[in-house]
């Protein structure tokens, strides 16, 4: 989508953007000694924008943060690992107000202007004194350097095996503008609405309303398709946040530089989404998926993201077995409309299908190919121009492994 509209920042990160500091520190909510919990500042009231997750059984910390962003404006971001405070009643919800309040106070800001997430466990409460002795210590550890972006980077994670971070810069009126983003998420993969937990910040300058509407039409197209395994969180949250101090005109989509600030972001959205799906608990391979000629794109989505999330499509991608007969059912069965006699289906460069009739095909070849670590499948309808990628990972036996181990 219009990359030679933007630039990539390689080791760009949340604080690359003008205006904001971050921090991480290990306050206990982990067993290991990883870091646990972790905060954004932006030195300015910034204009924010969030989508959350579609689960009806929503954590404590969502309620707050959507009580923050009634103004469309925020200061702070703090998150915690290791504990989702989700299903802990009124308690949780005292505990994540809590945890607003603490911040506030340590970095002299309104609790309305504190966002708070949380990720981990279900069902437990936060040890709320490891919390604010926490808290109180991430001021002293704020920095607007590549410590403060890793700190955090790291604070978020819970299965992930390695933090996700993308960042770029492009024009608007000839001022350069950064956009740039950091999220967690290898299991529990089915968003719906954005990730995991996700955070984006920004110099631009830009309305509350245009934020929101760039956030949501990105996200459906790069966070609401992965999936690792099919469950939506009750955590799940993606919050942006632009501090304006790139000083240009105000970004709207009537702006002739709004394609390119667009360009850029979905760049980051899609780049954080593809970790998420690469990094998937156990997985062992990416697999993308891209349908191409269905009645509509909404058609294409649905139709990519049946095939992504099929069980029996990762198994085959783990097990390096060419078996499109997985694929061509997941597309029978996504309920969008198909013609069962033009469908065409390509493993890689390798075509096994083709007017849904099978096409003989080098085995070996198919074996080589799928045991890469990356792994696309090209799926042609060819009875629209509806077009969609959808990103997964394959199914392994450590997935199973680490899940059937989640709470010790």
């Amino acid at each position: 989508m219009g990359e030679n509209m933007f630039a990539i920042i390689d080791g760009g990160s949340i604080v690359t953007p003008q205006g904001f500091k971050a921090a991480g520190l290990h306050c206990g909510l982990k067993k290991t000694d990883r870091n646990d919990l972790g905060v954004i500042v932006c030195d300015v009231p910034a204009v924010a924008a969030a989508v959350y997750t579609t689960n009806l059984f929503q954590a404590a910390p969502l309620k707050v943060t959507r009580e923050s962003l009634q103004d469309g404006k925020l200061r702070a971001i703090v998150v915690n690992s290791g504990n989702a405070n989700a299903c802990t009643g009124k308690q949780g919800e005292e505990d994540a107000y809590t945890m607003r309040a603490n911040t506030a106070a340590q970095f002299g800001l309104d609790e309305n202007d504190v966002a708070v997430a949380s990720t981990g466990v279900i069902g437990e409460l936060l040890k709320m004194d490891r919390v604010s002795s926490g808290i109180a210590g991430l001021p002293a550890r704020l920095s607007g350097g590549s410590e403060g972006a890793e700190s955090f980077s790291q604070a978020i994670l819970t299965t992930d095996l390695v933090k996700k971070e993308a960042c770029v810069t492009v024009q608007v009126n000839g001022t350069k503008v950064t956009i740039a983003g950091t999220a967690k998420g290898s299991g529990m993969i089915h968003p719906n609405m954005a990730t995991m937990l996700g955070f984006m910040t920004t110099d631009a300058v830009i309305g509350q309303e245009a934020l929101q509407l760039l956030l949501r039409q990105t996200t459906n197209l790069t966070f609401n398709m992965i999936t690792v395994d099919g469950d939506t969180s009750t955590n799940d949250m993606l919050v942006a946040m632009a501090s304006g101090m790139a000083g240009h005109d105000m970004l709207s989509p009537e702006h002739p530089d709004w394609d390119a600030f667009a360009a850029g972001f979905h760049y980051v959205c899609q780049q954080l989404a593809k970790a998420i799906a690469r990094d998937g608990e156990g997985a062992s391979r990416l697999i993308e998926v891209r349908v191409d000629g269905a009645e509509s794109d909404d058609d294409a989505q649905a139709i990519a993201k049946t095939i992504i999330g099929s069980s029996l499509v990762k198994s085959a991608v783990f097990g390096a077995d060419a078996n499109w007969g997985r694929i061509i059912a997941a597309v029978g069965r996504a309920g969008r409309p198909v013609n069962p006699e033009t469908v065409d289906i390509a493993i890689g460069p390798i075509s096994v299908l083709e007017q849904s009739r099978p096409v003989a095909f080098d085995e070996e070849a198919a074996l080589v190919y799928l045991q890469g670590d990356t792994v696309d499948i090209d799926v042609k309808l060819h009875i629209g121009s509806g077009s969609a990628t959808a990103w997964g990972c394959d199914l392994t036996y450590d997935y199973v492994r680490i899940n059937a181990a989640y709470r010790t």
